[in-house]
């Protein structure tokens, strides 16, 4: 079992591995998707037109109801896309490759992301100085906690997804190896081993995990970013 993601080649002396090379291909689609939802607009929308009307309100509401409708507008695009990207992202289990969210060197720079647009909107919204201000309520020894808090949050954002993901990978490789060991020790397929089995498992690690851990890290995201932006309307 592969202990991270396969370098696929290289360029010169940088190495191209699975998680970029699957986060290209992810992004692509997902740009080819969005040409032929918005190339012929009509007034009553069908196939990929609807498709997509669909998934931008739907992306448009949640982002209303949590930040509120003056931020929608705002960031209802980047929410958006980097839900679809880790869904997606998540559950290439499926095609039986790596997901690429089950690679720190993708959740990493993801909450780094989220990390610099949580606190540069909460110091726009603030000012620097409100800011601190905030960081040391309700009392002046909160401040180095609240401090460490803020840090921990991109590590633990990063890591909530890495660690589910990555469990779902290992967890349905071990399965697959077992089922290998019985179908050799049998000496024959069985076709309830190779296919109901694993089709359970295959729905919660690659279908329904992907979907929660992309929707937790988009709505914490979310909520730390339009928390950060109210704080002084709190007082």
């Amino acid at each position: 079992m592969e202990l991270g993601p396969r370098i696929i080649l290289r360029i010169g002396n940088i190495p191209i591995t699975e998680t970029v090379l699957f986060s290209l291909i992810i992004s692509i689609l997902i740009l080819v998707f969005a040409f032929f939802a918005t190339r012929r607009m009509e007034r009553i929308p069908k196939g990929a037109q609807a498709v997509g009307e669909l998934i931008v309100g739907t992306v448009y509401n949640m982002v209303g109801e949590t930040m509120g409708g003056e931020a929608k507008e705002r960031f209802a695009p980047y929410m958006g896309t980097l839900f679809l990207y880790l869904a997606f992202g998540s559950c290439l289990g499926l095609f039986e490759l790596r997901p690429v969210t089950a690679d720190l060197n993708c959740t990493v720079p993801l909450a780094l992301v989220s990390f610099i647009m949580i606190h540069y909107n909460a110091v726009k919204a603030q000012t620097a100085k409100g800011y601190i201000k905030h960081l040391a309520e309700p009392y002046a020894f909160i401040f180095p906690m609240n401090i460490m808090s803020d840090v921990m949050f991109p590590i633990t954002l990063a890591c909530r997804i890495f660690g589910n993901i990555t469990a779902g990978v290992i967890l349905m490789t071990l399965m697959y190896d077992g089922l290998k060991a019985v179908t050799t020790a049998l000496g024959s397929v069985v076709p309830f081993f190779q296919i109901g089995i694993p089709l359970p498992f295959h729905f919660f690690f690659d279908m329904f995990e992907p979907g929660l851990q992309a929707y937790i890290f988009v709505m914490l995201t979310m909520v730390f970013t339009a928390n950060g932006m109210n704080a002084n309307e709190e007082h």
